[in-house]
């Protein structure tokens, strides 16, 4: 009974989820509807003491994220670079390549550490121009988005400083660069076949006679500055960022040390307010590089933003409220379901498969899309299991530095269920609904869940790390 009262969870707030209904409204019914059918006591203990509080928590730490990302979209918009960029690119690689020359930008920007979030908010302005442009229907874009940004510049290529392949690090006693050949398998496999399947997709688009479509929502406005920056100059503030969150992310634990505090100056005797630096270092890194890349947009183009800053930047505060707010709802249903004994015996009856990377791919993809959450699956999986993880693979000879690798791709699959955060974030940045735009998404998702296995019957044939 227990584990039906959250599979009923789950799939209330997935249908609510793609029937356009908004998840800051239903991800607490959900999950305290869920609590109210295991023990109604705990109804009102679980809203305030978990739900509300990881959702605070979530915003406290990234809302600035969401804030200066949207804000960097609008004027990487309204300055023209995005129209700059798009028509380079149309010179460069084609129309026929649109899809390509987007998954490209995002891949560099994710594996540069940008965040995910704000590579959705930077690069929708010229993703929107170049499907415009090259008449490719809208609703494709975010499943472009997702394979360049959520799939295989994440976790699975080696190096990637995402969190999806940090986590594991603590557990297995690894770095991010563990079995490189694995990963780089995997990731050339989901390009590809992502590739193949969203040029599939268009091509039935264009022969069913559909283009880029009309009477839709979010539309970037169009850029009347006159002539248009050279696209270096239009690429560089881009660059900048990820440049920028790189070296922030080297020296600010640097200048900073392990932990930091101070006093406020208020009146009587105020605590110190003590932060552990670890823990803030890389969200300060790409703020930091998102306040150099808008500086560098201001710099570079100011006539042209400064004439439509006012109005722009409450668009792009509105946006970055409303993907903030649906994120971190999702954050605390995940907090709520995880604290249930439903998800107990979930998290069991995945312990009991006897293969043991299998056993792991499983387990952390399924507590993945339980939660809506990669990094949040992975991390409840990895705490509650890793020590059977490894002790079933050392009793087989697997090597630590495999199962990073196949913990890290695996939290990337079924993570992207219809109630994902970063999925309903993509689809409200976009304009889109779940309705036009997730069958994309999702088949994506497949692909990516199926490189997983790709990955361990290569190991297994070839015993290639």
């Amino acid at each position: 009974m227990a584990f039906l009262i959250v599979l009923a969870a789950l799939c209330f707030l997935m249908y609510v989820a793609y029937r356009g209904h908004s998840v800051i409204l239903f991800a607490p019914v959900a999950a305290l509807g869920a609590v109210l059918l295991t023990d109604p006591a705990l109804v009102a203990p679980m809203f305030t003491g978990l739900f509300m509080d990881k959702m605070v928590g979530f915003l406290k730490l990234y809302f600035p994220v969401f804030l200066l990302g949207a804000i960097f979209g609008k004027v990487i918009e309204t300055s023209g670079f995005s129209k700059s960029i798009v028509a380079a690119t149309i010179r460069l690689v084609g129309r026929e390549r649109a899809m390509l020359a987007i998954v490209a930008v995002c891949a560099l920007l994710t594996y540069g550490g940008v965040s995910l979030f704000v590579v959705v908010f930077a690069v929708y302005p010229f993703a929107a121009e170049l499907f415009r442009q090259s008449d490719i229907p809208k609703r494709l874009i975010p499943g472009t988005i997702a394979l360049g940004a959520f799939t295989f510049t994440m976790d699975a290529l080696p190096g990637t400083p995402q969190i999806q392949n940090i986590i594991p690090t603590a557990f297995f006693g690894t770095n991010t660069w563990a079995a490189p050949w694995l990963g780089t398998l995997g990731g050339v496999f989901i390009l590809i076949v992502g590739l193949v399947y969203l040029n599939w997709r268009r091509r039935s688009a264009f022969k069913a006679g559909e283009g880029y479509g009309t009477q839709l929502l979010n539309e970037p406005a169009p850029f009347a500055g006159g002539k248009l920056a050279h696209p270096l100059v239009a690429i560089a503030p881009l660059l900048i960022v990820g440049v920028a969150n790189k070296l922030f992310s080297e020296w600010l634990p640097q200048f900073y040390g392990k932990q930091h505090s101070f006093v406020p100056a208020v009146i009587g005797d105020a605590a110190p307010v003590v932060q552990e630096v670890s823990k803030v270092a890389a969200i300060w890194a790409v703020e930091g590089a998102l306040l150099l890349g808008i500086a560098a947009v201001l710099a570079f183009a100011w006539k042209p933003v400064a004439a439509s800053f006012a109005e722009g930047s409450k668009a792009a505060i509105g946006g970055a409220l409303l993907a903030a707010m649906n994120t971190a709802s999702e954050y605390g249903f995940g907090a709520v379901i995880a604290a249930l004994p439903g998800f107990l015996v979930v998290a069991n009856a995945l312990g009991a498969i006897p293969n043991p990377l299998v056993n792991e791919a499983i387990t952390v993809t399924a507590l993945a899309g339980i939660t809506g959450s990669a990094s949040g699956g992975m991390s409840i999986a990895l705490a509650a299991m890793s020590e059977t993880f490894i002790a079933n693979a050392q009793a087989a000879d697997i090597p630590m530095e495999v199962l990073h690798r196949v913990a890290s791709m695996a939290s990337g699959g079924m993570d992207t269920l219809p109630h994902n955060g970063a999925v309903i974030t993509l689809l409200a940045v976009t304009g889109l609904t779940h309705r036009q735009a997730y069958k994309d998404v999702f088949a994506i998702t497949l692909i990516k869940t199926a490189a997983v296995f790709v990955v361990i019957a290569t190991f297994y044939a070839t015993g290639l790390v």
